[in-house]
């Protein structure tokens, strides 16, 4: 008998659907969470993004997440309009704006941040906590592979 919830072989019990479902699952958690704030994921990430790197400019904040630079422009727009960041020329190069994040978005990602904190949990509810460490141990070898 196997302590696998499936049969060898099952594709359910690949690593790669069992990621996959876990993933989706996580989204939909954390997605819901943000929701109740008033904020998409992308909307988060980029509200982190640039709380955690100071003025950034939005070409910086698109190769940084990953996110096409007509997308990124929306995004910040619509982070502007609820006064959650700010947008000014950089300093460095007036061509740019360079991204900060207000007292308002601050608020918003202290209160963002503790709702994803409880979505992971209710997530890795099942894990014991050395167990929700290694897991993280392990998904972090995964998605950055030593090269």
């Amino acid at each position: 008998m196997t302590d696998l919830p499936y049969a060898p072989g099952s594709i359910r019990g690949l690593p790669s659907w069992l990621l996959g479902r876990a993933a989706a699952r996580g989204h939909r958690l954390v997605a819901d969470a943000l929701a109740s704030e008033g904020l998409r994921m992308m909307h988060h990430a980029v509200l982190s993004a640039v709380a955690e790197l100071g003025p950034v400019s939005q070409a910086e904040l698109g190769r940084i997440l990953g996110i096409d630079p007509k997308d990124m422009v929306a995004l910040v727009n619509d982070l502007q309009k609820e006064e959650l960041v700010t947008r000014t020329p950089d300093p460095d190069d007036r061509r740019k704006n360079a991204i900060g994040i207000s007292a308002g978005g601050r608020r918003r990602l202290r209160r963002t941040r503790r709702l994803g904190d409880e979505a992971n949990a209710e997530l890795t509810a099942a894990l014991s906590p050395q167990e929700r460490e290694q897991l993280i141990a392990l998904l972090t070898r995964i998605v950055t592979p030593e090269r």
